[in-house]
């Protein structure tokens, strides 16, 4: 009895555990399908690659196309003197559009890849729509693009203003411009003074005073009920001052000053 108890004494020690811990099987990978795709991908590569260098042939042909008035083929071909080192497809376009646009007078280019080796550029130039002081220029943007211009057209209108108000300014004289339409006459010199204060000079000499207040008002003012009153005279006019509430006055070249209202100057300049 004795040793059967130690029997299965020794049968309890060396029974299994309840619960044995193994390592959770990794799924088996395809290494030969993966080196295989590896293979194909890396061909596919390298042939990609070396169909680009077969394509990357040197450039053989630059059209360049524009209405060169005020640039010249010179200018553009200075500007794209890297073409000369570049492949074909390894020229940047846009790199190569903005050392073009970088040239005086030039607003805009268009560059395009002709196959099989040609680089073809359009150049748009600006289009001045005013003079900005004595010489600077405006396009038709308000954008100053010119600030010292050899030849400053005499038929251009001129606005002038602090630094910094040209875009303003040029919207000014646009909404005048399209005011003044109806009337026959021309604006010939817009003005904005350090002080805010607006004034217009007509293609016929007569001065319209502004002020710094109501621009759009006082403008549609004169184009309505001024002009009208004042045309068969318009040669007597030296100016007329559009800073009253309700009216304006008359300056006469030889006569003086005469009143067309009879409320007083607001005083705004």
């Amino acid at each position: 009895m004795a040793r059967a108890a130690k029997s299965t004494r020794r049968s309890r020690r060396t029974a299994r555990p309840r619960f044995e811990w193994r390592w959770p099987a990794l799924p088996a990978w395809p290494w030969r399908r993966l080196a295989g795709g590896t293979v194909i991908a890396a061909a596919l590569v390298a042939g990609t690659w070396g169909l680009a260098l077969l394509l990357d042939r040197p450039i053989r042909a630059v059209t360049v196309h524009g209405p060169f008035e005020r640039v010249s083929v010179l200018q553009v071909e200075a500007a794209v003197g890297s073409l000369r080192t570049a492949g074909f497809l390894g020229v940047r376009l846009e790199q190569l559009r903005e050392q073009i646009v970088a040239i005086d007078w030039v607003d805009d280019a268009i560059v395009r890849r002709r196959w099989p080796a040609e680089i073809e550029i359009t150049v748009i130039e600006q289009a001045p729509a005013a003079r900005w002081g004595d010489s600077g220029l405006l396009n038709t943007r308000g954008e100053l693009f010119v600030q010292d211009a050899r030849h400053v057209p005499a038929e251009l209108p001129r606005l002038s203003g602090p630094e910094g108000s040209e875009a303003s300014v040029a919207r000014k004289y646009l909404d005048a411009r399209a005011t003044l339409a109806a009337t026959g006459f021309r604006l010939r010199v817009l003005e904005l003074d350090e002080r805010g204060s607006w004034r217009i000079e007509l293609s016929n000499g007569v001065e319209l005073r502004l002020g710094r207040q109501s621009f759009e008002t006082r403008l549609r003012r004169f184009a309505r009920v001024a002009a009208p009153l004042l045309t068969p005279r318009v040669a007597e006019v030296g100016y007329v001052d559009l800073r009253y509430s309700r009216g304006f006055a008359v300056g006469w070249r030889e006569r003086g000053a005469a009143a067309a209202s009879s409320e007083g100057p607001t005083h705004d300049g």
